[in-house]
């Protein structure tokens, strides 16, 4: 198991910029249910699903009190390309920093045709508006994140 985090802790606070340069942090939030995911890459397929999924489930999620904030290691310009090829109404954290993803414990080893690499673990965490994790989903089902999401908290 990667994450060291579990449901009942403080979500680590973290400020980084998003895909327009503007710093957020995760304190900006307070009140609000967060879904924060944590994915490997731009505009792969897997990554790409699951924020299409969310996209697609947005106006549904943010009825139900959710922001939703996407966090890979890209950079800022990476993140406003897959922001604007996909129409993605959310924000997505560039974390190149490495900082919110090893706050989190998704930075992981991964193995690739027998070649190690370090690399984000597929991770969504869901937190209340007190700054809790309530859950914590490590696997995560691309083409129905959002889903796994509601199912969860019986919604």
């Amino acid at each position: 198991m990667a994450t060291q985090l579990k449901a009942g802790d403080k979500a680590p606070d973290f400020t980084a910029n998003d895909q327009n340069g503007n710093p957020v942090s995760l304190s900006d939030y307070k009140g609000k249910n967060v879904i924060l995911y944590f994915y490997p890459k731009d505009d792969t397929p897997g990554c790409t699903a699951e924020s299409c999924d969310f996209r697609d489930n947005y106006q549904s999620l943010a009825g139900k009190g959710f922001e939703v904030i996407g966090v890979s290691v890209d950079d800022e310009k990476s993140h406003k390309k897959f922001e604007t090829k996909y129409q993605l109404p959310f924000t997505l954290i560039a974390d190149t920093e490495h900082s919110i993803v090893e706050a989190y414990g998704v930075w992981v080893e991964k193995n690739m045709y027998g070649k190690k690499y370090m690399g984000t673990a597929r991770t969504t965490f869901v937190i209340d508006g007190d700054g809790i994790i309530t859950h914590i989903i490590e696997k995560v089902d691309t083409k129905a994140s959002s889903q796994q999401v509601l199912e969860l908290l019986g919604k």
